[in-house]
């Protein structure tokens, strides 16, 4: 825009993601009658996360988190549970996949990472090697419960 006008800044825009899902108690809460309930630990830094899941057949059900932890991790996994909602175990594995080599710097290619949609936000955590765990924590956990889904390993 010529004349002066204004500039988008991305970085504010993902912090005040980051921020709006760190609050937010749309995800975080206890799940009745969840298929699995994975916990995850960060020990470096004392996140704790409980995810609770519910699978239809091959598809993801629900998903919500409890426990404690900085605003990276609340604000990821809460993300995560708005973006795998809804998808097939082979569509969140690969948005889990995604998601992790975007975190390792392993895929850069805005065009590809569109498909995380406000996952995107934590883009620049790879910035920040303390932090990567907090926002990867949420990711793993989930991962692990489907791949006991897949085995039919009920996990509770």
């Amino acid at each position: 825009m010529s004349g002066g006008g204004w500039v988008l800044d991305l970085s504010e825009i993902y912090t005040e993601v980051i921020a709006e899902h760190s609050r937010s108690a749309r995800n975080k809460r206890e799940m009745e009658k969840p298929d699995f309930v994975m916990e995850g630990v960060n020990p470096s830094c004392g996140d704790e996360l409980a995810i609770a899941v519910k699978f239809s057949e091959t598809t993801i059900e629900d998903i919500a988190f409890t426990g404690s932890g900085c605003a990276i991790s609340q604000a990821s996994a809460s993300i995560m549970a708005d973006l795998l909602r809804g998808k097939s175990l082979d569509e969140a594995q690969s948005m889990i996949a995604l998601f992790l080599s975007m975190i390792k710097r392993e895929n850069t290619d805005d065009a590809s990472l569109e498909a995380l949609e406000e996952a995107t936000a934590l883009k620049n955590i790879s910035n920040m090697p303390a932090r990567v765990k907090c926002a990867v924590l949420a990711w793993h956990t989930i991962q692990k419960a489907i791949e006991k889904q897949n085995t039919n390993d009920k996990l509770y």
